[in-house]
């Protein structure tokens, strides 16, 4: 028998093959014709059944307005059946060409995706967004963002996340992303998604607690999925590539040496995967494995993606850096905890400050001034160099500057390592945290290090 849970499961990461012949097949299963056109399967969170439920497990019933529904034999609702018309919008657009030939119902809304687009955040800030007092989208002065420095096999952190959540060996990589994904959404940052449990989930389940006050049980796939129903739905949608998207601009690669990397025109993205996977808080890789052999360079090409939801929004006051936890806090006026996320916070070389400091300057898009006579030593470079900004620059997407000189909490080319590696004494997050961060701070802020 499939449960509920597994039906959404299922819609969740089933490829997309909604054709006329599934419909067709579909229709003769219940030994019906569609009433007027083409009709969908639709669940009660909003997403279409690219499946037909087995013979026995549903029933089919009318609703309150008339439509033909779907139930389980405990009388949940699994799916209703509407018009295709009414599912995807016309846009002034007749319906043949919005679903010409009704083989591929995902046709593109360029209007509607520029709304999506302005309310996630993605991997940078949209240059029409005006900078309040302390914003400076030129800064050049970024002395301590290099690269990550593997952690030491014997350094151990001063503290751990407690309690120590106990996790079932037998969860899914689909119910994990479901969690990271509601955590995601509640403004508590499990790093990127990956579909993995770890030190980053963890933390990020200690601190929802810490806001909520409630209890969260990471086993409780059922109370997981309807929390995500709360807050806009499953954890999987799915997407289709624009032709923005493929057309960039890329790069072909990014050097190791900082020489090089001033060469590039921008530090930009190597690949349309890597960029929507930052634009949808994934791991390349696992983005990759949700869509084998899609060649993400085609317009047009659905995919399934996460759903991360709307930015956190808030008035941050107080920032606390836990460099024990390797976690940064964001306090509101009242003291109450707003946001959390993994960071990776200095090293034994280059530690980061102690005491409390202040945010002095916001740049967003910054570029990175390497002088070797005040940071780190890289490579063989002796001279001064000016890199471009870009998401695969030294500081990412974000830099927020410290009232401590060369000091500051920005962001990263690679944010798989947040959390798991230490920094050249700065704040490091990934570059969607430290975006997010950054639209609720003002200079003036204060910066905590807790030891």
């Amino acid at each position: 028998m499939i449960s509920i849970k597994k039906f959404a499961l299922l819609a969740a990461v089933a490829p997309v093959a909604l054709c006329a012949n599934t419909f067709a097949h579909a229709q003769a299963f219940y030994d019906r014709q569609p009433a007027q056109g083409q009709t969908l399967l639709v669940s009660p969170e909003g997403d279409i059944l690219d499946f037909v439920p087995e013979v026995g497990e549903v029933a089919i019933s009318r609703d309150r307005m008339g439509r033909t529904i779907l139930v389980d034999r405990r009388g949940n609702l699994v799916a209703t059946e509407i018009p295709a018309e009414s599912y995807y919008p016309r846009n002034g657009r007749s319906r043949q060409q919005a679903l010409p030939g009704v083989e591929d119902p995902y046709q593109y809304d360029e209007q509607q995706a520029e709304r999506w687009d302005d309310e996630v955040t993605t991997a940078s800030i949209p240059d029409v967004e005006p900078l309040r007092p302390g914003f400076d989208d030129n800064l050049q002065d970024m002395p301590q963002g290099g690269p990550d420095l593997p952690l030491p096999p014997d350094t151990q952190p001063a503290r751990t996340v407690t309690p120590d959540i106990p996790v079932k060996s037998d969860l899914s990589r689909l119910e994990i992303t479901a969690l990271q994904v509601f955590l995601d959404r509640e403004g508590v940052s499990p790093g990127v998604i990956d579909g993995k449990m770890g030190q980053n989930v963890n933390k990020a389940i200690v601190a929802w607690q810490q806001i909520t006050g409630e209890t969260l049980d990471p086993n409780n796939a059922e109370d997981i999925l309807e929390r995500l129903r709360m807050t806009g739905g499953m954890a999987l949608k799915s997407y289709t590539i624009t032709p923005g998207d493929a057309a960039g601009p890329y790069v072909a690669s990014i050097p190791d040496d900082y020489a090089h990397k001033a060469q590039l025109p921008a530090m930009s993205y190597t690949s349309t995967a890597e960029m929507l996977a930052e634009k949808f808080h994934m791991d390349e890789g696992y983005l990759r494995e949700l869509n084998p052999g899609v060649d993400f360079t085609i317009p047009g090409t659905i995919i399934k993606v996460t759903d991360p939801g709307e930015t956190k929004k808030g008035q941050v006051s107080r920032i606390v850096a836990d460099k024990g936890l390797k976690q940064v806090f964001a306090y509101g006026e009242d003291g109450a905890l707003i946001a959390a996320y993994p960071a990776s916070i200095g090293s034994a070389d280059t530690p980061s400050p102690s005491g409390t400091v202040t945010i002095e300057r916001i740049a967003l898009n910054p570029g990175y001034t390497y002088n070797p006579k005040v940071n780190f030593q890289q490579g063989n470079n002796t001279k001064i160099l000016q890199i471009p900004p870009g998401p695969n620059g030294p500081v990412g997407t974000v830099w927020l500057a410290l009232s401590k000189p060369t000091y500051g909490i920005h962001g990263t080319p690679e944010p798989s390592k947040i959390g798991r590696t230490q920094s050249h004494g700065c704040i490091r997050l990934t570059n969607w945290d430290a975006t997010e961060l950054a639209k609720m701070v003002k200079a003036g802020v204060t910066v905590e290090f807790l030891d």
